[in-house]
């Protein structure tokens, strides 16, 4: 998983990359079919905004937090798309296959 990491209105320290890189890192615990992360992290005023596009083969999972501090908007966004990950890997999973294992019929 590539992790594209940038700054609006703010420098981007190795901290901060560091923390980012490892709170984005649950999603590959989820789903293991993640090609790449970008994350935008953008100060203004008072407002600190983390938004990420995740890219999955199909449809990119989006996500945006906002908080006071920046480490809380990236947890806030951690949160979100974790959230979304597993809700696109429940989508995936065939579900009418399972059912038929469970009465027993066998798949065609």
């Amino acid at each position: 998983m590539r992790v594209n990491l940038s700054g609006h209105h703010v420098d981007v320290t190795p901290a901060l990359r560091s923390y980012a890189e490892r709170k984005l890192s649950r999603i590959l615990r989820r789903f293991d079919r993640v090609i790449e992360v970008h994350c935008v992290l953008t100060v203004d005023k008072l407002r600190h905004r983390a938004e990420s596009t995740v890219s999955v083969r199909g449809p990119d999972i989006h996500a945006a937090a906002e908080a006071d501090d920046m480490y809380a908007a990236i947890d806030a966004l951690a949160d979100k798309l974790d959230r979304r990950v597993r809700k696109h890997k429940e989508r995936l999973r065939d579900h009418h296959a399972i059912e038929a294992q469970k009465h027993g019929y066998a798949p065609a």
